[in-house]
């Protein structure tokens, strides 16, 4: 009988040189599945990321710590326990400003790939 379930034991550890920790559970990395990606992520104190304007929708649940969301020039900060859709075409700009690692939970549908992301320089 075929399995209705997939257990994700390995997920893929997403190579970063800004020392963001991102472990892919399921999406185009780890499954190929670009419908869906699901990635469990750590933020260091002080880093961030270009803006960027993204053809996907990404829901971020806060864990841990807090993150600092500037969305169409509007400064948003979320704190562990709170979580945020971002529709695609939307300008963001994520970081953690903050002394204290920031842990969460990232989705993204369609799947996260650096195709649809769209960062500024």
């Amino acid at each position: 009988m075929k399995k209705t379930y997939t257990i994700q034991n390995n997920p893929f550890v997403v190579p970063t040189t800004d020392g963001k920790s991102i472990k892919e559970h399921f999406g185009n990395a780890t499954d190929g599945n670009s419908a869906i990606s699901i990635a469990h992520m750590k933020a260091p104190a002080g880093w961030s990321e270009p803006f960027q304007t993204p053809e996907f929708d990404e829901f971020t649940v806060i864990i841990r710590g807090k993150k600092q969301f500037i969305i169409e020039g509007e400064t948003i900060v979320l704190e562990a326990g709170q979580s945020i859709k971002i529709e695609k075409n939307t300008r963001v700009q994520y970081s953690n400003p903050f002394p204290e690692v920031c842990e969460y939970i990232a989705i993204c549908t369609p799947a996260f790939s650096m195709d649809l992301v769209n960062r500024e320089e």
